[in-house]
């Protein structure tokens, strides 16, 4: 394989576009963590949370099973 030559700037706007996918990618992996986190914050201050129809409506698209549901 051949090698190839960047500049420092193109090489950072690289690399941050990787370090962006890699979130992206590891966010996907640990949604059903995040939907926890976020329904044990708003029971910890119902005042930031949406009605629970919208929230179960925000769960369900991101594919958590409810209870009863």
């Amino acid at each position: 394989m051949g090698s190839i030559t960047l500049s420092e700037e193109k090489f950072n706007k690289l690399m941050a576009d990787v370090e962006a996918l890699i979130e992206d990618a590891a966010s996907l992996f640990d949604q059903e963590e995040i939907a926890k986190q976020r329904m044990k914050d708003i029971k910890e201050n119902p005042s930031i949370g949406k009605s629970e129809k919208e929230l179960d409506a925000y769960l369900k698209k991101r594919g958590v099973q409810l209870n009863g549901k």
